[in-house]
Formats: C-alpha cells, structure tokens, sequence
C-alpha cells in the first residue's frame, strides 16, 4: 500500500495501518536515533517516544504525502529532549567504557568524534545527517525543519572547523 493511503487508515483510527508505516522505515528510524543517541537502548527509547506522539498526533498530520518527514522530524525532536535530560543526570560515568565503545576502534575515529564534540550541536547535527545518515541537504532542511541556505552554511562551517582542528588545510 502506498503512504498516502495508509496515514488517511491511520486517521481513521486504523492502528493496523500505522503500524505498517513505522515498520516500513524501521532502519531509518533506528539510524536516526542512533546517531543521534549513541547507544541502542536510547535510541529504542527515543523511537518508542516517538511512536507515542505520532499515535497520539496522526490525525493532525496535514499532507499525508509527509509523513515520514514529519516522523523523523519528531523523531530528532525527542533525541534532542532525551539528550536534554540526559545532560541533567550525566555523572563522571559517562566517560567510561560505554562512550569509548560508542565512538570506538580506530584512533582516526576517535579523534574525528573527539573533534565532532567540541563543534556547536547545529554544526556537529547537520554534519553528522549528512554524512553518517547521507542524508541531502534539502531532506536535513525538512527534517530539521530550517532553510536549505542554513543547513549548506552550517554544513560549510562545520567542516572547516573539524578540519582546522583536525590540523587539516582548510585552504583549497
């Protein structure tokens, strides 16, 4: 069944229906949350939340052709509000085992999430569903729901400085 069709079921109350629209982008959703998360237990936390909103929502979705921006856009938005409360409660713990499995094996990777980290979260977010999620420039403006212009500067700027402090020549 093609989107449209199942997101006018899922307004008609047909549980059934929404069902198969999550599922269909399952491994987006988990990718998304993923990067964003860090780990699988939040990522799964942060789907599930964002299960429950579109569930409670689906009948405000207005063009039903845009529903998956729409999910991933709620999506992002409950990363964001986990990462918030997770800042909260963060103890000395979190640089332990877990994070260094995260970003992990090869000390290139380490370094460039080590770099990732110190850039601005608008940098490092547009950087990261660029080019972990290889998302296109207009799907990042639509997910985070920003103009095209802003999402090729952030893009732009984030770069030079990952490189600068990568010690990489910023000049062409």
């Amino acid at each position: 069944m093609d989107t449209i069709h199942l997101v006018k079921k899922a307004r008609a109350g047909d549980k059934e229906a929404l069902l198969v629209l999550i599922m269909q982008q399952k491994q987006d959703y988990y990718r998304l949350a993923y990067t964003y998360m860090g780990n699988d237990e939040d990522a799964m936390d942060a789907i599930e939340d964002m299960i429950v909103i579109i569930y409670e929502n689906i009948d405000r979705i207005k063009k039903p052709e845009a529903f998956y921006s729409w999910s991933k856009t709620i999506l992002v938005n409950c990363c964001r509000k986990l990462l918030r409360k997770k800042k909260k409660i963060l103890s000395w713990e979190a640089t332990g085992e877990e994070s260094r499995e995260v970003f992990s094996k090869l000390d290139q990777q380490m370094a460039l999430e080590r770099q990732l980290s110190l850039l601005n979260e608008k940098h490092r977010e547009v950087l990261k569903l660029r080019y972990y999620l290889d998302l296109d420039y207009q799907q990042i403006a639509d997910t985070l729901k920003i103009p095209l212009g802003t999402v090729k500067s952030r893009i732009s700027t984030g770069l030079m400085k990952l490189a600068e402090g990568l010690g990489g020549d910023v000049h062409e």
